[in-house]
């Protein structure tokens, strides 16, 4: 393969400002929105979740195209994540799963973001504001009314009315002049565990018929993420895949029976992210030789030591310490010493061949040649879970967004 530099030279994009960045392949994102969007059925919305920096991919780029394959729109955590995007320029409906500061309503209902309640006096301010900012905006030609979905609280114990004091809350967006009931949802605590799954679900259907008694129009319910489109749960009206856009699938289906529809959608899934470092120096050192801080590893023979520019500032955890493997040439050569914030050092003592170079590429995660390093595999050595892997992935790591052809977009610091 061509070098870094020649790759984005070749694409008519500026080169790296350092020598350690993620790839991102957005045939693969493509490719993981169909093969959900297959899975939840003809018609049913998908909006996957692109919070967190779209777990760490990068926000904008990656809901650009996923908008441009067909996403009928996306979820997010915080109002400035929903901001971020339309800045972006993203058009797609955008959903807020958090409650915004009441200060930012009407910047919500200019930008078209569907906020969320679950508390009766967080609707009450929120309510509140949207007259406020109606009042301020009858001078200036009018106002945009403020989309708002109900939270339900089935069981998960982190927000949402429950279930008897729900028709409050519906008829006071209903009755509110500057605000629109526009979803109920609720989140599953364990989607593998069809018992407590199916009492969530009971409460969820229980509230719903509770505004139908009231004599109230029952707006769009959405429930399923990842693990719950992967074990089953009704689509409603539409699904919020998180994870599984990323090729991931979450840790706790592991082991867990599937059906052949899910069995085929997750073996359609490809892992979306990677990330590539070249040494900044390669040098030969004596046995007895201590590497990085501490230190906790030292050497026992003549040995090759290749400094990679990332560590735990970039997301690449201080747990990796003298456990983690990466690949280069195609064969695994162990992480030695402690991670630090800038860097890592990797023993090359025993890769076959000539003495690994500064121009030897290194994959810490994803697959070279014969040799994958998943996802799975970094989560398990630093006892977590694969969103917090893929998550922590730092602003500060160049981001590099490829297609078949090539690099097709670059993101750093100074890059947008």
């Amino acid at each position: 393969m061509s070098s870094i530099e020649t790759r984005l030279a070749a694409a008519g994009l500026p080169p790296l400002p350092r020598l350690a960045w993620l790839q991102i392949d957005l045939d693969a994102l493509r490719g993981n929105l169909a093969a959900l969007r297959s899975l939840a059925g003809d018609g049913v919305p998908v909006h996957p979740v692109v919070k967190a920096d779209a777990y760490g991919h990068g926000a904008v780029s990656v809901a650009l195209a996923l908008e441009a394959a067909g996403a009928d729109g996306f979820c997010v955590a915080a109002l400035d994540e929903a901001l971020a995007l339309r800045a972006g320029g993203v058009r797609a409906p955008i959903r807020v799963f958090y409650p915004i500061p009441v200060a930012f309503v009407g910047a919500a209902a200019r930008e078209h973001v569907t906020v969320s309640a679950g508390d009766p006096q967080q609707l009450t301010d929120l309510l509140a504001a949207t007259n406020g900012a109606d009042e301020a905006a009858d001078a200036a030609g009018g106002a945009e009314p403020l989309g708002i979905e109900l939270e339900v609280e089935t069981g998960f114990g982190r927000g949402g009315f429950a279930p008897d004091a729900l028709t409050a809350a519906a008829q006071a967006v209903t009755a509110a002049r500057q605000a629109r009931l526009v979803g109920l949802w609720t989140h599953l605590q364990a989607s593998e565990d069809p018992d407590r799954t199916g009492a969530q679900l009971a409460r969820f259907d229980a509230a719903t018929a509770l505004l139908r008694e009231a004599g109230l129009p029952v707006p769009p319910r959405h429930v399923a993420a990842s693990g719950g489109l992967f074990t089953g749960v009704a689509s409603l009206d539409g699904v919020r895949p998180g994870l599984a856009v990323y090729g991931i699938v979450p840790d706790e289906l592991e082991g867990q029976e599937l059906t052949a529809d899910v069995s085929t959608a997750i073996a359609a899934l490809r892992p979306v992210m990677s990330l590539h470092a070249r040494p900044v120096r390669v040098a030969d050192l004596p046995a007895g030789h201590g590497i990085s801080y501490g230190p906790t590893f030292t050497t026992a023979r003549p040995s090759r030591i290749a400094t990679l520019p990332l560590g735990y500032g970039d997301g690449f955890a201080r747990a990796f310490s003298n456990r983690a493997e990466t690949v280069v040439r195609g064969v695994r050569a162990p992480l030695v010493g402690n991670v630090a914030m800038d860097a890592i050092m990797i023993d090359v003592t025993d890769v076959p061949g000539p003495p690994v170079t500064p121009d030897d590429e290194f994959v810490l995660l994803g697959r070279q040649a014969d040799e994958r390093i998943s996802v799975e595999d970094l989560a398990r050595t630093r006892t977590t879970n694969t969103w917090e892997v893929v998550t922590q992935m730092a602003g500060r790591l160049p981001r590099v967004y490829h297609a078949a052809a090539g690099p097709v977009g670059l993101r750093t610091l100074t890059e947008r």
